[in-house]
């Protein structure tokens, strides 16, 4: 996809949990997602794993940081930022950072205890 999806406005979606190959509008876990085909990292925070967790507790988490990712996203358009000094991760995904009303979607999870801001590092939940 060449478009970079900074400064994008994404209307109002309808998003859901990513399941089988067709991932084009729906949320993976607690700090990804894929929106118009890009997969996007949100770059200011970090979630428990839920594809490969280390405990039963960071499972759990983990999920409860998905679906609530899945209800901020639905609740209202929001706009995509860029990660200053970084487009993508390792991985390809873009880095990006989901506001709402001048308000991070990542920092509403870190305040309600379903994520952590973004170290620079990945750290154990345990």
């Amino acid at each position: 996809m060449a478009e970079t999806l900074t400064g994008t406005k994404v209307a109002k979606a309808t998003f859901r949990k990513c399941e089988g190959g067709n991932r084009t509008t729906c949320v993976v876990d607690g700090d990804t997602l894929w929106i118009r085909g890009a997969k996007i990292r949100i770059a200011d925070i970090d979630t428990p794993e839920v594809s490969e967790p280390k405990c039963a507790s960071e499972l759990g988490l983990g999920q409860r940081a998905t679906s609530r990712l899945i209800e901020l996203v639905n609740q209202a358009p929001f706009e995509l930022h860029a990660w200053p000094g970084h487009d993508e991760d390792r991985y390809g995904r873009k880095l990006r950072i989901l506001i709402r009303n001048g308000k991070s979607l990542g920092d509403i999870l870190v305040s309600e205890g379903l994520a952590r801001t973004w170290s620079g590092r990945r750290q154990p939940w345990r």
